[in-house]
């Protein structure tokens, strides 16, 4: 149904909600975390290239991709964290390598901040996992009450977009249908519009706390000297050069490639320069110790 998206379907249930996500391989686990508007489906050739050495699991957060998609749910960073590390813990896995991209950077990184011990590597692909007052207009249009429901919700103004905006090499038409395909409805994309209302501005915002914590998490890899690799489009119009210098900061050793003509979807607009190198990232296990499930 999903080109290039062969994988078979797995669901835990957590909190009485359906769960979905992509169970692939034998090994070392890496777990790779999406974003918003995307789902698991964003990870498809990583999945296929890593899961020939490696156990991969691609969780898609509930609201999205293929998991249920409950309308009367608290959409919120702390959520998605708890719903994470539930599914790790059914799942046994007490180390593992994180990837993450845009939200999936504040959520994998949630869950490793509160066990940086289990964490063997991570790869950082344009996300930001601390305060931030950058943002763009268009997605500050999207907050806005009602206004932001009817963009967002009802005509499809955030993961429709994306589609073109977040790359810089145009998808194919199937592959852009792939993407949209679990945001086809008002009620599909309740967590589309979750995610947009969930950035933490001020400090009365209810995930204010939950990111500030996230944030002082990153110390405790910084300190555990966890090998990083960050991979990072230049094109990207929300998570530009300002994080990338940040994450550069915060973790001064990491090996970082950057790919000036790519976008927010790097993995669409940098896949063949990114693939040999992720490979060699993980072959190196010199530093990597602990169970791998």
């Amino acid at each position: 149904m999903y080109p290039e998206y062969p994988f078979p379907s797995h669901f835990a249930t957590i909190d009485g909600h359906l769960l979905h996500y992509i169970d692939e391989g034998a090994g070392r686990v890496i777990v790779m975390v999406h974003g918003n508007p995307t789902w698991s489906y964003y990870y498809r050739h990583l999945i296929a290239l890593l899961s020939k050495t490696y156990r991969v699991i691609a969780i898609d957060h509930l609201g999205c991709g293929l998991s249920d998609k409950p309308q009367k749910y608290p959409y919120q960073l702390k959520n998605h964290i708890d719903n994470l590390q539930a599914l790790l813990r059914q799942l046994r896995i007490n180390s593992y390598s994180l990837i993450v991209h845009d939200w999936g950077g504040a959520i994998g990184l949630g869950v490793a901040g509160r066990y940086p011990a289990a964490i063997e590597k991570l790869v950082i692909l344009n996300t930001a996992a601390f305060h931030s007052q950058r943002i763009p207009w268009r997605i500050r249009l999207c907050r806005w009450p009602f206004i932001g429901s009817l963009l967002v919700r009802g005509l499809n103004g955030f993961a429709g977009p994306a589609v073109f905006m977040a790359v810089t090499r145009r998808l194919r038409p199937d592959v852009a249908r792939a993407y949209l395909a679990p945001y086809d409805s008002w009620q599909n994309r309740v967590a589309v519009y979750g995610f947009v209302r969930d950035i933490p501005l001020t400090t009365a915002h209810p995930s204010y706390a939950t990111l500030q914590k996230v944030e002082e998490g990153l110390q405790a890899l910084a300190a555990r000297d966890v090998p990083v690799c960050i991979c990072w489009g230049g094109m990207d119009f929300c998570f530009n050069d300002h994080f990338y210098e940040e994450w550069r900061r915060r973790f001064p050793r990491a090996e970082c490639h950057y790919f000036k003509d790519a976008g927010h979807y790097v993995l669409e607009d940098a896949l063949s320069e990114i693939k040999p190198l992720l490979v060699n990232f993980f072959a190196d296990s010199s530093s990597v110790s602990g169970n791998g499930g």
